[in-house]
């Protein structure tokens, strides 16, 4: 296996890790102890390990997802086949099996396989660029072999020749094989169906009302109202920093995502706005309909939030978020930092488990 590959196995991971959110501490350190592993090298131990937590698991996505690269780093490419392939029946919405199925298949030369699986990823999210380039190139291979045949049959047919030498030309140009998923912070965690908790009812941020000033005596009587003296106007008050307009501005954010309103969440962010993979704006805003479009029901639901002010113009707000749809329930604790924008509060970056 290449160095490419093991890059984009690694690289793999963090699908792995955001696929879902278990409850319990100690079951993310053991995910956490396994990927540790695996990027040692330590793939018997990393095995062992996952293993040993499957057999408490067994549906959960993260830890069979991690054992299927950990076979295919293994070159134990028949088993991680099965992996993965369990892993599409289980979660069809999700375009990363798929993906890593078809880079399985065509390292096998297995191509038309490898063809379908692409198209299904593709099918479940067409914004998957990922999937697109790796159809490509089993396009050229499937290609390649055909026109080679050609030639076996035909020695004189010089624009099967130079096609064919096109064709060799574009793969030596930059050889590498097809791309393992590769991770998206923007992806909603997702857990095994079975072990997700059922969502707390959310809590509500309640903010203390402001102080009242303290109550002025009233001044004693006097014989002339031209020789009381004159009241001084009240100063109007600082700004301060108001956590209910933050918060307004996430409970809106989650209800346009609860409404599959795809042009009110993206509302929501600044234009400024960091994408987690350093993917462009474009093609960021392409995966987040994808995920938000699709599903016939979406509810997410904001708990314990918190609000803390870096200045009058930057707050960080950090809550537990319960997701669920038609085929998903996750939990997991998210982070946005936001700024203000005239009235607004925009999100200026998100984070996943922090």
């Amino acid at each position: 296996m290449t160095p490419r590959s093991i890059a984009a196995l690694v690289s793999s991971l963090t699908v792995i890790l955001l696929l879902g959110t278990t409850p319990a501490q100690a079951q993310n350190e053991v995910l956490q102890e396994v990927n540790q592993l695996f990027r040692q090298g330590q793939l018997d131990k990393a095995l062992d390990r996952v293993n040993g937590y499957l057999a408490t698991q067994p549906k959960e996505a993260r830890g069979r997802f991690l054992k299927g690269l950990i076979l295919t780093e293994q070159n134990k490419p028949a088993e991680a086949i099965k992996i993965f392939t369990a892993l599409s029946e289980d979660y069809p919405e999700l375009p990363e099996p798929y993906n890593n199925l078809a880079v399985l298949y065509a390292s096998q030369g297995q191509f038309d396989k490898a063809r379908n699986s692409l198209e299904m990823a593709i099918r479940t999210h067409p914004s998957y660029a990922t999937a697109h380039e790796n159809l490509g190139d089993i396009y050229a291979k499937m290609a390649s072999q055909a026109y080679d045949k050609a030639l076996q049959l035909d020695r004189s047919n010089p624009s099967a020749q130079t096609k064919l030498n096109m064709i060799k030309e574009l793969f030596s140009a930059g050889q590498r094989p097809p791309k393992m998923a590769m991770a998206k912070t923007d992806l909603a965690p997702k857990s095994a169906p079975a072990a997700a908790p059922a969502p707390k009812p959310p809590v509500t941020a309640t903010v203390a009302p402001a102080p009242k000033a303290p109550a002025v005596a009233a001044a004693p009587a006097v014989a002339s109202a031209a020789s009381a003296p004159k009241a001084e106007p009240a100063k109007p008050a600082a700004p301060a920093n108001n956590p209910d307009a933050v918060l307004r501005a996430v409970n809106d954010w989650a209800k346009a995502w609860s409404a599959n309103d795809v042009s009110g969440y993206l509302a929501h962010y600044s234009p400024e706005f960091k994408t987690p993979g350093g993917e462009s704006r474009k093609d960021w805003e392409a995966q987040r309909h994808a995920r938000i479009a699709k599903p016939k029901k979406i509810q997410v639901v904001i708990e314990s939030p918190k609000v803390t002010f870096e200045d009058q113009h930057h707050a960080k707000v950090t809550f537990r978020q319960n997701y669920r749809s038609d085929s998903f329930k996750a939990s997991g604790t998210k982070t946005l930092d936001m700024i203000k924008a005239g009235d607004k509060w925009l999100i200026l970056h998100e984070q996943v488990g922090s």
